[in-house]
């Protein structure tokens, strides 16, 4: 039995929506992150030495990053499933994806919501203007500009193919979902600028085993 060890509002909600697409029996384990810092608890590092999410038992097998976990449930459980059949066009964006979602998209991300922290931080009133001026300013030249230019690049994938590794929807599609829902809800991303990614983001949250995931997973907000 596949146990996933699902931290509330992580990227291991995708590996549950991903083993209902698949039809897979699973059990959850539930973990609550700390309620200050966010971070997952302690409990986690009896699992994977990291302490993090996502992670998986499977038997004896642990495996950790989404990526990873993607990969492995495929070649494990796919049955040729959620993926285009090797040396194609659709198994090669297949891949990108995968490395594209956490090493391209959420690294702004990530840094987008600790200066939006640090922004925010109660510090004393002299040091705030500082504080809150170099924090703008790594949004202004950097983040920004970065994060613009990523959700801009994504909108002209999906104007190529409906899905993106493709014409049918894939584990490339359930592997972006997560930052693409950060961008939506913390970076930016709206129908006005990005309506096919926003269109997108309508198609799969409609699909019968996202819901499925949702209820298997509990309340659902994703924190980069």
């Amino acid at each position: 039995m596949i146990t996933v060890h699902h931290l509330e509002n992580s990227r291991s909600q995708r590996v549950l929506w991903l083993l209902e697409e698949l039809g897979l029996p699973y059990e959850v384990k539930r973990y609550a992150r700390n309620p200050k810092t966010l971070l997952a608890p302690p409990e986690l590092a009896a699992v994977h030495p990291l302490g993090k999410s996502p992670v998986i038992s499977d038997g004896d097998l642990v495996v950790a990053e989404s990526g990873a976990i993607v990969e492995y449930l495929l070649d494990e459980h796919g049955q040729g499933r959620l993926r285009g059949a090797p040396g194609t066009s659709e198994r090669r964006l297949l891949s990108y994806w995968l490395h594209f979602s956490e090493g391209s998209l959420m690294p702004p991300l990530v840094m987008k919501l600790v200066f939006d922290k640090v922004r925010e931080a109660p510090v004393p009133f002299f040091i705030k203007p500082v504080v809150r001026g170099v924090a703008d300013q790594v949004m202004r030249s950097y983040l920004g500009p970065n994060i613009t230019r990523l959700l801009a690049f994504m909108e002209a994938e999906l104007a190529r193919r409906p899905w993106f590794a493709g014409p049918e929807f894939s584990a490339a599609d359930i592997q972006m979902s997560y930052p693409v829902e950060a961008a939506a809800a913390r970076a930016g991303l709206d129908a006005s600028q990005h309506p096919r990614l926003s269109e997108w983001l309508q198609r799969i949250h409609a699909r019968p085993a996202y819901q499925k995931a949702l209820k298997s997973g509990g309340p659902y907000s994703p924190i980069p």
